[in-house]
């Protein structure tokens, strides 16, 4: 019998500060992580719980390794990713775009730092980001930005979650 192919579902957020008088110095909220002894840089991300939506989900992960309490305001696309035969992931890219660049206080002990970066920067630290995901996801939101629009959270139809009667799952 084959084995049943079971991606790990994840959620991260592009957290967008827009620098409407200064072109290409927006910054990104990016979340630092040593993983195995090595530095890593991620948006702020983690894997869906059980009984929980993907939006809520994304708020709680970004609320963890932040400490900021922020709503997505679009869904900037759905990516899979193998890592290796054994390992791949289904992750849900949302965004939200502030104001202003926010203090951060991040709560998950395996973050040890944010930062507040720019394309550029972050594109200069490309063998450090936890996945090529990071930037592809990025890259498609500043399409998506450019063009004023985001896949809206409707799509995930969240207010719907359902949890199955235990022995009545299809």
């Amino acid at each position: 019998m084959k084995v049943r192919y079971k991606p790990n579902v994840t959620v991260a957020c592009i957290i967008h500060a827009p620098n409407i008088h200064v072109p290409n110095d927006d910054k990104f909220l990016m979340v630092e992580e040593w993983i195995e002894g090595e530095q890593r840089f991620n948006q702020p991300a983690g894997h869906l719980e059980a009984n929980e939506s993907l939006i809520s989900a994304c708020e709680r992960e970004v609320l963890e390794e932040t400490g900021l309490s922020l709503t997505p305001s679009g869904l900037v696309g759905i990516y899979q990713f193998s890592a290796s035969a054994e390992l791949s992931f289904l992750r849900f890219t949302f965004c939200v775009q502030v104001d202003e660049m926010q203090d951060t206080i991040p709560q998950d002990k395996d973050i040890s730092a944010c930062h507040w970066l720019t394309l550029e920067q972050i594109e200069a630290k490309a063998t450090q980001l936890r996945s090529p995901l990071v930037l592809d996801c990025l890259r498609d939101y500043l399409h998506h930005f450019q063009n004023r629009n985001t896949y809206s959270l409707e799509l995930l139809n969240s207010t719907r979650l359902t949890i199955a009667p235990s022995g009545n799952a299809c």
